[in-house]
């Protein structure tokens, strides 16, 4: 079982219920999915390859390759071109991903002051952008080079539970906003 996941039921949920001041264990936020989307645009078969290898081995879940829906000339791009990947983590994946992410991950980002309060919108929903997928430590030498959105998904309907959440998950966000 998950770490961060044992320590969500043990510690999280209890501190939750206090700071936002619920009597209902169903009301307090939980996690519902983790969705990764990784988008190169136009790229090598080679490359393409590459970054939908480092995507699987970063999430340790098969990607979902994205196609553009429309042609468009002055940029070259062709219905049906693949020009992004993205991966839908629910359960034990989503809470071991979560918990490398933030343990892992993003203290490996050089110059690291924390992640952007803004991410929210206002739905209880994070996103959090990444310019170099290369900080995960599963990628041992990596090719390509391509940024990602990860985008945690929670139960709340707010985004102050969500960041409560977040905060007590262990997210370092930049700032005390």
């Amino acid at each position: 079982m998950a770490r961060l996941k044992d320590e969500y039921a043990s510690r999280m949920v209890p501190e939750l219920e206090k700071k936002l001041g619920t009597t209902n264990r169903m009301l307090v936020p939980r996690l519902q999915k983790i969705v990764v989307n990784m988008g190169f645009g136009i790229v090598s078969k080679d490359e393409q390859k590459a970054l939908v290898d480092d995507l699987a081995a970063i999430t340790g879940q098969k990607p979902l390759l994205c196609k553009a829906k429309k042609s468009i000339s002055n940029f070259k791009l062709r219905e049906g071109m693949v020009i992004g990947a993205k991966v839908t983590l629910r359960g034990e994946r989503m809470w071991e991903f979560a918990d490398r992410l933030i343990s892992a991950a993003l203290p490996r980002i050089r110059d690291f002051r924390g992640v952007s309060n803004r991410g929210f919108d206002g739905r209880g929903n994070y996103t959090l952008g990444i310019k170099e997928h290369t900080i995960f430590p599963e990628l041992v030498e990596s090719s390509a080079h391509s940024g990602m959105d990860i985008t945690f998904v929670t139960s709340s309907t707010d985004n102050k539970a969500a960041k409560e959440l977040l905060v007590s998950m262990g997210m370092p966000f930049a700032g005390r906003n």
